[in-house]
């Protein structure tokens, strides 16, 4: 069977009720999604998640809310204790968005049902209270150059102090805007940009729900994109491969120069590693923030271990893009670390 399009459809109706639409095209939308929320909870009554993830359910539930429709209590808290008790990066697959991402979005899902009434007086206490428990989580997950999670979630991050007020009390609400505004070129897709632009405007998802149709002007113009120049020659990577896990046997797995042409991105670099040494293999999964590597040399990051492949540039620096949108430096060192998080 397939999975239920919950995420996908959610962003969808998100970004169709910015647009200010009339509202009958898009009530059938509105209904699939409902019927898609259904079949993914069924998951949950048998594998104790849902059948795609938390994060793609908590986007439904935000996505109703947005639109003025009601959640069911047993799923509302049934969420609540899944947030409860540290289960939120469980999926069908084993991979996705990291925890913070997910926290996010049920967060923001949790402050719209209770500000715009949809659950009862006690429901919305637990509500505002887990929520203040999320943030402050946020603040001490927050790493020392301003980033909390990844580069990925902190837009998240920010639209739940947004959405609760904490941007005006909250000290570590401007340390992560500051590390945005830094790294703003790691924002290269469709998706991630609908999380951040928001943000640099002071908004979260959930002014979508009160916003005033009949002011907003059609500025919706389109837009030329330049194709990327070409640029010429090649280039050589260093490319090694590690396991910092403790039932490795040993530290380096791989360690060759690979070379490419000089426009080339890092996921272009694997290819070209594969096909200079077969024995080099990997794998991606296909996400809204473009392709997520997910094994390398048959080794396979998996959620429920709690372990990624960490992408770095020698000695130790992070990279804050993904394989897709990474361009290497000529005689760059990559490291593709199996690490836990």
């Amino acid at each position: 069977t397939e999975q239920p399009q919950t995420g996908r459809l959610a962003l969808y109706l998100l970004g169709l009720r910015a647009t200010c639409p009339p509202p009958k095209p898009h009530r059938m939308l509105v209904t699939w999604l409902k019927y898609y929320l259904e079949e993914d909870w069924r998951g949950s009554r048998r594998h104790g998640h849902p059948l795609t993830s938390y994060y793609q359910y908590g986007l439904g539930v935000l996505a109703l809310c947005v639109h003025g429709k009601r959640v069911r209590e047993e799923v509302i808290r049934r969420l609540l204790a899944a947030q409860h008790h540290g289960r939120l990066g469980h999926s069908a697959v084993g991979k996705g968005p990291v925890p913070a991402d997910t926290e996010a979005v049920l967060a923001l899902a949790f402050t719209c049902l209770e500000r715009r009434r949809l659950v009862g007086a006690g429901l919305a206490a637990e509500l505002r209270d887990t929520v203040h428990r999320v943030s402050r989580n946020m603040t001490r997950a927050q790493g020392p150059e301003g980033i909390i999670g990844n580069i990925y979630s902190t837009p998240w991050a920010l639209q739940v102090f947004l959405a609760t007020g904490m941007c005006h009390t909250e000290p570590a609400y401007g340390q992560a805007m500051a590390a945005l505004l830094e790294n703003l070129d790691a924002f290269g897709t469709a998706a991630t940009m609908a999380q951040v632009l928001p943000v640099l405007h002071g908004h979260s998802y959930l002014d979508i729900a009160s916003m005033s149709c009949q002011e907003e002007s059609d500025t919706l113009t389109p837009l030329d994109v330049e194709p990327r120049t070409e640029v010429p020659g090649n280039k050589t990577v260093r490319l090694m491969v590690e396991c910092a896990q403790p039932w490795c046997f040993e530290l380096q797995l791989y360690d060759r120069q690979v070379s490419t042409p000089a426009a080339a991105s890092l996921l272009d670099v694997l290819g070209a590693a594969t096909a200079q040494e077969p024995r080099f293999t990997f794998d991606t999964q296909d996400t809204s923030q473009g392709p997520y590597l997910t094994q390398v040399l048959g080794l396979e990051a998996r959620q429920e271990k709690r372990n990624y492949w960490q992408l770095l540039t020698a000695p130790s620096k992070p990279l804050l893009m993904g394989i897709a949108d990474y361009i290497p430096r000529d005689g760059e060192t990559i490291i593709l670390r199996l690490s836990e998080w």
